[in-house]
Parts: C-alpha cells; sequence; structure tokens
C-alpha cells in the first residue's frame, strides 16, 4: 500500500507540474547550439549563461572547463574577473553618494583630488568633472587604445589588470602626467576615467572603494560572491587567451594583442592585497550575483536607486557619435545605451543596455523586452567581442533563424 501510494504521489506531482513553456524550449534549443558550437570549435573553454525574462530565468548553463588542463568543468556558481564589468557597480555606487547629496556630477575631480591636474598637449589645464569621468569623455584613454610608443606606455600607467601592487596614489600620478587626449567634454573616448571616479568614491564616501561598493550596492542586494577580493579561490575560473588551435592559459602574465597595441594580464594581482582597487576592472563575482544587479537596475533600481537616478543612468548621455559599441550605440552614465538598431544592426530594442569584460564578458538589458542577458566566459577576448556574444544574443531573439 506504502508503495502505491508514492507511485500516486509522483504521478500526481508530475501531472501538476508545469510543462516548460514553448518557446522556453526553443530558446534553450537554440542558446545550447550557441555554446555547443563555440565549445566544439574551441573558442572559448567555459561559460556561464543566465537569460531573464520579466525577472524569470528561462535559461541557465554551466558549460565546458573552469580549469581545461585539470578538466575542471564549469560550476553554475563559478567566480570570474570581472573586468569592466566592475565599471557599471562603481557608477551605480556614485550615483547613490550623488542621491545622498554627498557628491554632485558637476562637481570638479579637483574638489575630492587636488592632485589630480591632467593637462591638454598644448599644456592647458582644463576642468574635469564627474559627469566627465562617468560618461568617459573626460579626455583620459586607455594604454591599450595607444601605440606601444604612447604617452600612458611611457608613464607606466596601469589599467588595472597589470602590476600587481601598484598603489592608487601612484597610478594617479602617472595618469595625471600624460596629456589628455582631447578637451573634456568634446568627444567619447572609452577610458581610465571610471579608476579615477573610483578614488573619488572613496574621498566622498570616507571609505576605501570596496567598502563603498559593498555598502551601496553588493551588500544591499545580497550580492554575497561579488567583492574586490576572491571569496572561495576553489570556485576562481582560469583565464585563457585567444589562440589556435585553441584558447592558451593566460598562466602568470600575458600579453594579448589588441587595439593600437594590446593588454598585458596579470591574473594573480587580485590576491596582492597591495594593488589599488580598480573601479575601472578589479571586481570578481558570478553570473547570479550579476543577474541580481542588473535586474534591479532594470525594475528601477530599488533598494539601491531611485528610479529617476536609473534613468539618467540607463538614457543616453552622449549621442550616437559615441559608437561604445560600434555605429548607433550612446553612452550613459556608465553603460552603453542602444540609440539606433538598424545602424547598429541588432534585433535588441531602442534603450538596450550594455557592457563587456576584457576577462572574456558581456550582458545586456533589454527593457522593452524584459530581458536579461549575462555570458561571462574565462576566454578573452572571444567571450567579449568574438562572435560568441553575437551569435547568442541573435539566439536569445532568434533573429536570423
Amino acid at each position: 500500500m506504502t508503495s502505491a501510494i508514492a507511485a500516486l504521489v509522483v504521478a500526481t506531482s508530475l501531472a501538476l507540474a508545469p510543462a516548460a513553456p514553448p518557446e522556453d524550449a526553443a530558446l534553450q534549443a537554440r542558446v545550447d547550439s550557441v555554446i555547443d558550437r563555440a565549445l566544439a570549435e574551441k573558442r572559448i573553454v567555459g561559460t556561464v549563461v543566465v537569460v531573464a525574462k520579466d525577472g524569470k530565468v528561462v535559461y541557465q548553463r554551466a558549460a565546458g572547463f573552469a580549469d581545461r588542463e585539470a578538466k575542471k568543468p564549469m560550476r553554475e556558481d563559478a567566480l570570474f574577473r570581472l573586468a569592466s564589468l566592475t565599471k557599471a557597480m562603481v557608477s551605480v555606487a556614485a550615483l547613490k553618494l550623488v542621491e545622498q547629496g554627498k557628491l554632485g556630477l558637476e562637481d570638479p575631480v579637483t574638489k575630492w583630488i587636488p592632485t589630480f591636474r591632467p593637462k591638454l598637449a598644448d599644456g592647458t589645464e582644463p576642468i574635469i568633472t564627474v559627469r566627465h569621468l562617468m560618461t568617459h569623455t573626460a579626455g583620459l584613454t586607455y594604454d591599450f587604445m595607444e601605440p606601444p610608443d604612447g604617452p600612458y606606455h611611457q608613464a607606466r600607467v596601469s589599467n588595472g589588470l597589470d602590476q600587481p601592487g601598484l598603489s592608487m596614489k601612484e597610478n594617479l600620478r602617472r595618469l595625471a602626467s600624460a596629456p589628455l587626449t582631447y578637451a573634456p567634454g568634446t568627444r567619447w573616448g572609452y577610458s581610465m576615467a571610471t579608476d579615477v571616479l573610483g578614488e573619488v568614491l572613496a574621498r566622498a564616501g570616507g571609505a576605501p572603494l570596496p567598502t563603498v561598493v559593498e555598502r551601496f550596492v553588493t551588500r544591499p542586494l545580497g550580492m554575497t560572491d561579488t567583492a574586490f577580493s576572491v571569496k572561495d579561490v576553489a570556485r576562481l575560473a582560469t583565464p585563457y587567451a585567444d589562440g589556435k588551435p585553441e584558447p592558451v592559459r593566460i598562466g602568470e602574465s600575458r600579453f594579448v594583442p589588441s587595439g593600437a597595441s594590446g593588454v598585458t594580464f596579470v591574473p594573480g594581482r587580485v590576491f596582492d592585497a597591495r594593488s589599488f582597487a580598480s573601479g575601472g576592472g578589479g571586481m570578481v563575482g558570478t553570473a547570479a550575483d550579476y543577474l541580481k544587479f542588473l535586474e534591479a537596475v532594470r525594475t528601477g533600481g530599488a533598494p539601491v536607486l531611485k528610479s529617476a537616478t536609473v534613468e539618467q543612468l540607463t538614457t543616453d548621455q552622449v549621442g550616437p557619435q559615441a559608437a561604445s559599441n560600434g555605429p548607433g550605440w550612446g553612452f550613459g552614465l556608465g553603460v552603453g545605451v542602444l540609440v539606433d538598431p538598424v545602424k547598429a544592426k541588432s534585433p535588441q530594442s531602442v534603450g538596450t543596455f550594455n557592457w563587456m569584460g576584457a576577462y572574456g564578458h558581456s550582458w545586456f538589458v533589454d527593457p522593452k523586452q524584459g530581458l536579461t542577458v549575462i555570458a561571462l566566459t574565462n576566454t578573452t577576448f572571444e567571450g567579449m567581442w568574438g562572435a560568441f556574444p553575437v551569435a547568442l544574443r541573435d539566439a536569445v531573439y532568434d533573429a536570423g533563424h
């Protein structure tokens, strides 16, 4: 009798369990195909992909290896060096200080960092504001966007991914010694601006940057795995770089060509407590945590920001001439914003916001469709701007199928 009842209970529970909607099953098949192909073609080593629709996770998968040589499979709770995925969180923390009246978007940076006074090539010293930093219109740049003999290389400016043990004070000194690439407010240029913003936050917030971000972002959102340090080394994904016939392990240090020169990755930097907390690229976290962050932004900012502030964050502040992700893309107060889907050749809606990370990550939020998509990989640069994130985007929208 007991076994018969148990069988009846199981049968009833199966009958009552809702079947996956056909659209979810179709989405799963399309996204699985993209991931499987990228792994089969050895373009990425491992990934965690999450797709949420109207706040409900409709797809989640860990695939490939967290460590290929050790045959260690990727886990859904794997930790990744987030690189520039850090920027959006630091930008949100900055806007929280603005809401509190402790920081102003029009504040000159010298109000908070009196010694940070970079000059234009003609020797004049322009005013750089917090808004300039947040919109990447400050006149700064990145070393990898310059030729190998460029000013940032000569000054040995760290982009936040290399030079373990370097202090923020020394890096800001080096950065300020290099000439600005244009007058603040006249152009858009992806740059070290969020690293400078991080030091502004530390001073305006009265605590080190990691504490400020924890106070205003990660703790309120329950992002227990995300910080400027590694919470669980055993879950940390091993980083790889593009290579033929397969990605190469980055190891202690590896120079990867990119832009006008390239990026030197030193993964061990995160373990050196003397390294400055890079607001532009220093955090470590999981896909699940990042989903909490993006969903908070998508749904109006609670419990972190007011909805009017989120609107500023995710509304284009620069214009499509920014081309932050190519033609058709503008830039908000810390994220790329889609202005013209036709020019961008994208199935995403106007107002979609996004960004990416050099260690091999991409994400986007399409508020009009209620979509949040996160793809963390351990393979640079394929996972950031290779065929994989584009194919993943198109699979989510069923574009081109």
